[in-house]
């Protein structure tokens, strides 16, 4: 009972911290669409795109061509396609951060709209389980216990980063807030002395009106 609990857990963390996200959307000719995955340093990412076929039986129209292009958060190029109908992309990240995957369309006249299937995974995700039984010649369950191994080093490099970019966002909001405190002090200097001046000039004018 207690490892079938331990099994189960692990389960809900590879789900938790191993991405796989399959997304199907709809591009107006002449406009672009984004998607972004914040995807830590050396992990493995694999994509998979296609424009769907809006005549199913019949070939795709020229029209329905697309270019897609895969950059880093520090705007490396990781993928480059132009006037493609599907294509796919595999790398292992060299920096952490926000990557962003981008699909545009050329304009037409009249507009159209396509629809594409996309498929995004990384880490443990991103893994062709298939080849390394293959490669290996093992059985399931070694197989599986090398799925559960490569789970478990993934969920630690994956709390490792966590934790790093938790450290990151505490030590900006102490500089945050220590410029939000200074900039309160020079704010109610600058009130304060407004207020001194119009008190000042007040009484200069009072003075001189001979009002008191």
């Amino acid at each position: 009972m207690f490892q079938f609990q331990n099994l189960h857990f692990l389960l809900i963390l590879w789900l938790l911290f191993s991405t796989s996200e399959s997304v199907r959307f709809d591009l107006q000719s002449g406009h672009t669409k984004c998607i972004a995955e914040d995807i830590k340093s050396k992990s493995m990412t694999l994509g998979k795109y296609s424009v769907i076929n809006p005549n199913e039986g019949h070939p795709m129209p020229d029209s329905h061509k697309i270019t897609v292009r895969v950059t880093s958060a520090h705007g490396n190029g990781f993928h480059n396609a132009e006037h493609v109908e599907s294509g796919q992309f595999a790398f292992e990240s060299s920096e952490a951060g926000d990557y962003m995957a981008c699909f545009w369309a050329p304009d037409h006249k009249p507009p159209i709209t396509l629809t594409v299937d996309f498929d995004w995974k990384t880490g443990v995700a991103a893994k062709d389980w298939s080849n390394v039984a293959k490669k290996g010649q093992v059985d399931a369950m070694e197989l599986e216990l090398k799925k559960l191994y490569d789970t478990v080093i993934s969920i630690q490099d994956e709390m490792y980063y966590l934790r790093e970019r938790e450290e990151e966002m505490q030590e900006l909001n102490k500089k945050t807030n220590s410029r939000m405190g200074w900039l309160s002090v020079l704010s109610l200097f600058v009130c304060l002395s407004v207020a001194g001046l119009q008190l000042w000039h007040l009484k200069t004018f009072f003075e001189k009106k001979k009002l008191i």
